[in-house]
């Protein structure tokens, strides 16, 4: 079993910048691929990115190509999600997920293809 705790959210300007972490335990991280999903109040959860398990390749939705950056550091077990030029429309429960059967180079943008999900960390960007 994999356990995954999200910290780092929070309230902030729109503009601002946040950096969320996911912190794994149990399983063995460099065998997981890992993505971020959010969900929104009144809505579905929604795809916001993902990195492979050798961490060569990361996909996003469009929503926020250009202004977050997935990143990995294997020796923390940790998973980061660098938001940038944050936008009201980015408020939403952040949540991290784990793909314990992705092969070694995909980064999947499915909810369905994710085995571990943590409790989620609230974002709020104020206009």
């Amino acid at each position: 079993q994999v356990q995954l705790v999200e910290s780092g959210g929070g309230l902030v300007q729109a503009e601002d910048s946040l950096r969320l972490s996911c912190a794994a335990s149990g399983g063995t991280f460099n065998r997981l691929a890992l993505g971020w999903f959010r969900q929104a109040p009144g809505k579905e959860r929604e795809f916001v990115a993902a990195i492979s398990r050798s961490a060569s390749n990361s996909i996003y939705s469009e929503s926020v190509k250009g202004r977050f950056t997935i990143s990995r550091d294997n020796a923390k077990k940790t998973v980061y999600l660098h938001m940038n030029s944050l936008k009201p429309a980015d408020t939403a429960v952040y949540y991290c997920a784990a793909d314990a059967t992705a092969i070694l180079m995909v980064a999947r943008s499915r909810a369905s293809d994710y085995d571990y999900w943590g409790q989620g960390t609230q974002v709020t960007v104020s206009s």
